[in-house]
């Protein structure tokens, strides 16, 4: 499919944006809002702005894809109104990119459609912080991948020192079926979960919160084309299967993972919340970022080979704000999407090749996301030395697992030739289990 005439670097739009805002006309990603008095309806973001699809829609700015196909201009009103993106996934690529288009024209500097029309304005622009945004997608499905090489072989070597890798890692991309249900949307406290584990030194479990709260840095990706059940999906129409990208926090309870893994792998200690972002970027705004991932060797089989680049350069950095600190969040940690052995292309193809039916709006986690170098790890986990070698922070705290109060951002964005496309970010606040 040719490159969309709404990614041209030279694009201006009428809105104000800030250089270095994430959401330039060139990105556009989709929500979800919930506005006073009107309800939930999908959402584009521009600069500090959500445009109210719904809205444009009612006030027929997108008459121009109904003249083209019908159907799909009857059934965008319906579509817009909803708590999800899920009903407007299932509406396939053409119209994903048809509207995002369409958007991307109503903002163009030289465009006075909505620009001079005030009360338009007033009624389809809103700023972001009069709103509140609700979680992108309803997933029924979310799969936890586990595709970093360096963040694999750190936790390995704390486990199993003379043999890190398993054997099957480099063979297939590794993964489990998380609980869609915990998935909350970026801003929402997390509580301390309690669960059984074996303190240090101890022969018996005891039960009570974890002492071993951590985060993962993390993306993932919305399918937005479903298959059925015994279907699969040629690797090389993988991408045209995903929708875009959020940022993924898997929030993680150590001491009661670690207990309980061993046969069958994650359960209670991954299970009680993940945290989402809440705009999706689509495959369309991050083609610009394409890069060639890591060698693989040895080189897959052949349905997981790929032709093209797959992998994105995505900066990524994790904050933390400390409870009760006034100072700004502190950066605790810079990493990159391109390091991730195994692309989302690879994941796709390989969950559908047994005939395991896909669905519009589910997740697919990439696992942490960890860089070759110590101030690019994605997990406490990794930058403590599982609490051993605690983060020193300012006022003289020093971090080893999280505390109740603790904040932690991510952020991410891709930047090339002065163009950024930003994810947003996602936050989460420990709270106590009392």
């Amino acid at each position: 499919m040719p490159t969309s005439p709404a990614n041209d670097p030279t694009l201006r739009s009428w809105i104000d944006i800030r250089p270095g805002d994430d959401f330039p006309i060139q990105n556009l990603p989709f929500g979800v809002m919930d506005v006073p008095a009107w309800g939930p309806r999908l959402a584009v973001a521009i600069g500090g702005y959500a445009l109210d699809l719904y809205a444009c829609a009612q006030l027929g700015y997108f008459e121009a894809i109904g003249n083209d196909v019908p159907e799909l201009g009857a059934a965008l009103p319906k579509v817009f109104r909803r708590r999800s993106l899920n009903a407007f996934l299932r509406l396939g690529p053409a119209a994903w990119r048809a509207v995002r288009e369409c958007v991307s024209e109503l903002l163009r500097h030289d465009n006075p459609a909505l620009r001079d029309n005030e009360l338009a304005m007033r009624t389809c622009l809103l700023r972001q912080r009069d709103v509140t945004l609700l979680r992108p997608v309803k997933p029924t499905n979310y799969v936890d991948f586990y595709s970093s090489l360096e963040h694999a072989t750190n936790v390995g070597a704390m486990f199993r020192p003379d043999n890190p890798l398993l054997p099957n890692w480099r063979h297939l991309p590794i993964a489990y079926h998380g609980r869609a249900n915990s998935i909350v949307v970026s801003g929402t406290d997390v509580r301390r979960p309690q669960g059984q584990y074996r303190p240090a030194g101890q022969e018996t479990p005891v039960f009570g919160p974890t002492q071993q709260l951590d985060f993962e840095l993390e993306t993932a990706f919305v399918v937005g084309q479903g298959t059925q059940q015994g279907g699969t999906v040629p690797i090389a129409e993988a991408e045209s299967h995903i929708f875009g990208l959020v940022l993924f926090n898997d929030w993680s309870a150590r001491d009661i993972q670690s207990w309980e893994y061993q046969p069958l792998g994650p359960f209670l200690g991954k299970n009680f919340a993940s945290s989402v972002s809440p705009w999706v970027v689509t495959l369309d705004a991050l083609e610009p970022f394409r890069v060639a991932g890591p060698a693989q060797d040895p080189t897959p089989l052949p349905y997981l080979q790929a032709e093209g680049a797959h992998h994105f350069n995505i900066e990524l950095e994790v904050l933390v704000q400390p409870a009760g600190a006034t100072a700004a969040p502190l950066v605790i940690s810079c990493t990159n999407m391109r390091h991730l052995y195994w692309s989302m292309a690879q994941q796709l193809a390989h969950h559908a090749s047994n005939g395991c039916p896909l669905e519009a709006g589910d997740l697919y986690a990439s696992g942490t996301i960890s860089g070759p170098t110590p101030g690019s790890l994605g997990s406490l986990l990794e930058l403590t030395r599982r609490g051993t070698a605690p983060l020193n922070l300012p006022d003289g705290l020093q971090l080893g697992f999280l505390r109740d109060g603790d904040t932690i951002i991510l952020r991410g964005f891709a930047e090339r030739e002065g163009l950024r496309i930003g994810l947003g970010e996602v936050s989460g606040t420990v709270v106590g289990n009392g």
